[in-house]
């Protein structure tokens, strides 16, 4: 399926300029190099799959899936944290993470009304897995941002359906960015939002551990790229275009490294100033959220087990300042592939974002002629 690609026709125009990736452009926060695909899928086992829902001129909506490992994720848990920059927002199974410091279930992104029909299909999937029929409690992890400025978000037009078809659409290698899944109708400080991704390698001497980002941005502020701000177009496409005040942003961190949920939660942090970095403004209205997980086998919680007593190996806390610093670069990255990636929208009430273009950055962040 592979994100209903059909719908690129209704939201490019036919003169659109070719996109590109941040690095492309010669953008690369941080010190660390990306992994091989520069995404989440960089992180062993880690896959990710999209749904996408465009309807008539009112329906820009969809779901994003990130599956921590290849294995029952419920009985094998991977270590989680979360992270709130501002919590305006719906993040189902928030607590019980908090609480127990770990994942059970895939994440699922969606639009805030459709929340609840994420979590039902995780719920019974979970269920239904072979070895579960006897598990009376499942702690499903949703997160949301509200795409109704482009989407018509009152009628839910989400269903289990399409939640199915993102957690079975996961894949790794490459991740699709821009207006697809949960990010199709999403905007970001006046300009078209998206899905967006990227990865850190650290070297041998820091652990030589991977670190990915994969992030929904619908978030108000001022786009601020290599120190220079980048205002929306004042098209007239695009007059009284998206809102640049507010909205909000999921972001989920994923890593080989042995962490601890403590430790998971220091990294989520960081991830936080990457998005800063951007010109976010952190508002009253936005749901600012950090969803961080650890992959390796060692760490995982069984569902079951006899033993009184687990052992874990976790990195040493004075090394932790790498993981941190990829995690800030990463997200920024992210962050701005899933602007670079997304295509011109035209939504609901007729409404337009604007898609931030290649050359608008690349005027914003050159150096000015001599003389």
């Amino acid at each position: 399926m592979r994100a209903l690609l059909f719908f690129l026709l209704l939201v490019i125009p036919a003169n659109a300029e070719p996109r590109a990736r941040c690095r492309e452009l010669g953008i690369a926060p941080g010190d660390y190099p990306p992994g091989r695909h520069n995404a989440i899928t960089d992180v062993a086992g880690v896959t990710v799959g999209h749904s996408t829902l465009i309807e008539g001129d009112s329906i820009r909506t969809g779901a994003t899936a990130i599956v921590p490992h290849q294995g029952d994720v419920f009985r094998r848990k991977p270590p989680a944290a979360i992270a709130v920059g501002n919590g305006f927002g719906k993040l189902v199974g928030s607590t019980q993470v908090d609480e127990l410091g770990q994942l059970e279930t895939p994440i699922l992104l969606t639009n805030t009304l459709n929340v609840w029909e994420a979590a039902a299909t995780l719920v019974d999937r979970t269920l239904a897995a072979p070895g579960n029929e006897s598990v009376r409690s499942v702690n499903p992890v949703v997160g949301e941002t509200n795409d109704g400025w482009l989407n018509d978000i009152r009628t839910r037009p989400l269903t289990q359906k399409h939640f199915r078809a993102a957690l079975d659409d996961a894949y790794g290698g490459p991740v699709e960015e821009g207006a697809v899944g949960a990010g199709v109708g999403t905007t970001t400080m006046g300009f078209k939002g998206g899905v967006g991704t990227s990865s850190r390698v650290l070297p041998n001497e820091a652990g030589g551990f991977t670190l990915g980002v994969l992030v929904q941005t619908n978030y108000g502020g001022r786009l601020t790229i290599g120190g220079a701000v980048i205002d929306p177009p004042r098209t007239q496409a695009n007059t009284g275009g998206p809102p640049v005040e507010y909205g909000s942003c999921m972001i989920v961190v994923a890593t080989d490294a042995p962490l601890s949920a403590r430790q998971l939660k220091r990294v989520a942090r960081r991830a936080l100033v990457g998005m800063a970095r951007t010109g976010a403004n952190f508002s009253h209205g936005s749901g600012d959220y950090v969803i961080a997980f650890s992959t390796a086998e060692t760490n995982r919680i069984p569902y079951e087990g006899d033993a009184v007593t687990r052992a874990v190996v976790v990195i040493d806390e004075a090394r932790l300042t790498p993981l941190f610093e990829a995690a800030a670069d990463a997200t920024q990255e992210a962050i701005y592939n899933a602007l670079l990636q997304a295509k011109t929208v035209r939504g609901v009430n007729g409404h337009t974002a604007e898609a931030l273009t290649p050359d608008a950055v690349r005027r914003a962040i050159s150096p000015p002629p001599n003389g």
